[in-house]
């Protein structure tokens, strides 16, 4: 049962993100990327312990408020009427700070009021314990982050299968073997990279985006699926990319450090650490929650041991100029591989993989539009429900798909904007605004048991700092480069 929430918890974090970490690693030097990994690993563990802690304080309330609600209806049966204090709390208004905290819940002796027990997802949280305001931005912030998902999905498919099936030359067997490709050489005949790359992601689109329409699950054993294969094709770079170095046959010569490359390693490296907004389903179904702190704790230094091992095995391997976006693509050259299979197998995995993760994500963003517009009591016109929500999910990241398949900048962009929100400023404000509503609804005595090990306030203040510091930093870059070009 640890196990399986361990196994799961990684193959949640570890997914596309990292196969463009090579080359990110490569671009800012391999010191600043090592560095700047654990930071960013230690950041991320820290605002999950946060999560954790307002998820047992959103269980605590919802637990209270139907202890408050039965205590009512048994009253209502002695038809002793008359307005107990309680009413105000569960008027779920912000008059709270007028109630005196309430301290029957300690006097029935239920320390485990806090047991995570029910799922609440981020977005209840967010309503919970934020404003209006906040509750929009967090809705915004998510929506954001989907659409980043989307575009890099809807990029990287094209990529690999253009990438892949691009005969060049006499013989195919020259793929990636050290020329980069311009956009407008030739694929077929006369039809240029660039064509086929369209044609490839007019075909995903067609094929996927239709399910956008409908509801989908994954279903288990895809899910086994597809992570077997990513395990298999992982280790499989891993190797291989060991095999060439021990022998001799290595090019990389990394530099240690390139501040030019920092931006896009950000990026990439917080959208490779992406797991706060799927923590509510990854953590209540586990039962011994006692060390659940030290379970993501080991995860994230698997995780950490695993994308270093990655990363350093391919700036080694190979040159900084033919490291491609996708790391995969190295692999699918013959004087790399002589085997086709694993050619073909490694060169089209994140095909597999993205296409059965895709349709999840969007049905995942149209739910979260229907939120944010969520009308009291009203739903939505057929036309609205079933053809404008899916629409306006599906057609801007094939816009942008469309326009570049610059999958770095795609994933550094996503991560260095929408995942900082997911990954530090929510869940910062999530800790704090909750502590502050649990002072108030159980009185400053109550200890939280998920209580995350960083509870000083200072920690929740460094977060939010190093949150908007990084906003500035990569936008002042961003302008800067462009100024330049």
């Amino acid at each position: 049962e640890k196990r399986v929430g361990l196994v799961y918890m990684f193959n949640l974090i570890v997914g596309t993100g990292a196969l463009t970490m090579p080359k990110a690693f490569a671009t800012a030097g391999w010191l600043v990327s090592l560095v700047l990994l654990m930071f960013l690993g230690f950041m991320s563990y820290m605002t999950t312990t946060f999560v954790v802690e307002a998820m047992a304080a959103a269980n605590a309330q919802l637990r209270w408020k139907r202890m408050e609600k039965r205590k009512e209806d048994d009253e209502d049966e002695d038809s002793s009427s008359g307005v107990s204090d309680t009413d105000v709390l569960l008027q779920d208004g912000y008059e709270r700070a007028e109630t005196r905290p309430i301290l029957s819940v300690q006097r029935r002796g239920s320390p485990n009021i806090f047991e995570i027990t029910e799922r609440v997802e981020m977005g209840q949280m967010a309503s919970m314990f934020f404003n209006k305001v906040g509750v929009n931005l967090f809705y915004f912030c998510i929506i954001i982050y989907l659409y980043g998902d989307l575009a890099i999905y809807a990029a990287a498919v094209p990529v690999s299968l253009m990438q892949v099936t691009c005969a060049t030359g006499n013989h195919s067997c020259n793929v990636g073997d050290g020329t980069k490709y311009n956009d407008t050489d030739k694929c077929w005949g006369p039809i240029r990279r660039i064509d086929a790359y369209r044609l490839y992601l007019a075909a995903f689109t067609l094929l996927l985006g239709p399910f956008t329409f409908f509801n989908v699950q994954k279903t288990k054993y895809l899910q086994i699926m597809t992570s077997l294969m990513r395990w298999i094709a992982f280790i499989l770079m891993i190797i291989l990319a060991l095999i060439r170095i021990s022998r001799g046959q290595a090019e990389g010569h990394p530099s240690m450090a390139q501040l030019s490359g920092i931006r896009n390693l950000f990026g990439v490296c917080v959208y490779s650490f992406m797991c706060q907004h799927s923590l509510p389903s990854l953590i209540t179904p586990i039962s011994k929650k006692k060390h659940v702190n030290k379970l993501v704790l080991l995860d994230y230094i698997l995780i950490l041991a695993f994308y270093s091992l990655l990363s350093f095995t391919a700036i080694y391997c190979f040159r900084n100029d033919t490291l491609m976006d996708m790391y995969t693509l190295n692999f699918t050259n013959c004087e790399i591989i002589s085997v086709a299979f694993i050619r073909y197998f490694l060169g089209l995995f994140p095909v597999f993989t993205i296409s059965t993760n895709f349709p999840i994500i969007a049905v995942t963003l149209r739910n979260n539009w229907k939120t944010l517009f969520h009308r009291e009591g009203g739903t939505y016109p057929w036309v609205v429900d079933r053809i404008v929500f899916p629409a306006i999910t599906l057609i801007p990241p094939v816009l942008v798909a469309f326009c570049t398949h610059d999958l770095e900048s795609l994933v550094g962009i996503t991560g260095a904007y929408a995942g900082n929100g997911i990954q530090y400023l929510i869940p910062a404000f999530l800790a704090y605004c909750s502590r502050k509503d649990t002072q108030l609804v159980f009185g400053s005595g109550t200890v939280n048991k998920h209580l995350s090990p960083f509870r000083h306030t200072f920690w929740i203040v460094f977060v939010l700092i190093w949150g908007f510091s990084c906003f500035v930093f990569v936008t002042a870059n961003i302008v800067l480069s462009e100024s330049k070009l």
